[in-house]
């Protein structure tokens, strides 16, 4: 299933987790170009709509991680770096808040098992191994979808998913660059994991739905955040709502 090298030597054996992404790793649309539904904004594609949930399942799975590396992290490039996953998932969380009730699409409010296999991987980490493991993982995640965010962004008719992507876009341009500035990636390991991934079924990629009744899960931004959510199609500017990264 894959192994993921760090510092040079075997570190985490992710068997089922080892493959991690943004937007998973296989398509959970059984035809993404398929129109599901014509909103004002556009036709929405079932690519479309997984993209704006694997968007959201993403953050319920880096927002904490970022929390970790802001307790555990050894070094300030990865203390730096948790900020980061922190203030940029945030302003996405509050993003595609406002785009699933705008185009019907139900949100989690977990991530998939695979995301949750990280997030116990990098709690149980200790010390140097924590920095190590967080940056390399987050750096295969970040890299591997990288191009996925850009199809979505150059074929998509809706404009709120447009919108979505190219704040998608810049939050991962950004997050692959801190995770670089640690020092800690093992380029060759990272890039053979994003190029010959494990096929791991759905059921490791797919996010629950909400139960009936649950309260939704908001990601806060922390007070000192710089990152705020872009102006959506139809909304007011406001000077709060300036798009900045990181």
């Amino acid at each position: 299933m894959g192994t993921l090298f760090v510092g040079g030597a075997l570190s985490v054996t992710l068997v089922a987790l080892a493959y991690p992404s943004m937007l998973g790793v296989t398509k959970v649309s059984t035809s993404p170009d398929r129109v599901i539904a014509n909103t004002q904004w556009g036709p929405l594609t079932e690519g479309d709509r997984d993209f704006v949930v694997k968007v959201r399942a993403a953050g319920l799975w880096e927002y904490p991680v970022g929390q970790l590396a802001e307790k555990k992290g050894q070094s300030k490039a990865v203390l730096i770096a948790g900020k980061h996953l922190i203030d940029g998932h945030a302003a996405l969380d509050a993003t595609v808040r406002k785009v699933g009730p705008m185009l019907n699409i139900t949100i989690p409010n977990k991530p998939s098992p695979q995301q949750q296999g990280f997030i116990n991987t990098l709690t149980a980490d200790q010390g140097k191994q924590f920095d190590k493991d967080f940056a390399n993982i987050l750096r295969v995640t970040h890299g591997s979808i990288f191009n996925t965010i850009a199809k979505i962004r150059s074929t998509t008719r809706n404009t709120l998913v447009r919108a979505l992507a190219d704040q998608a876009n810049a939050t991962v341009l950004d997050h692959i660059t801190v995770m670089e500035q640690t020092g800690l990636v093992d380029f060759p390991q990272v890039l053979f994991q994003e190029t010959t991934p494990p096929k791991l079924p759905a059921t490791d990629l797919t996010p629950p739905p909400p139960a009936a009744g649950e309260p939704e899960v908001v990601l806060t931004a922390p007070p000192d955040t710089t990152t705020q959510p872009p102006v959506l199609p139809g909304e007011t500017p406001t000077a709060s709502a300036t798009p900045q990264v990181g």
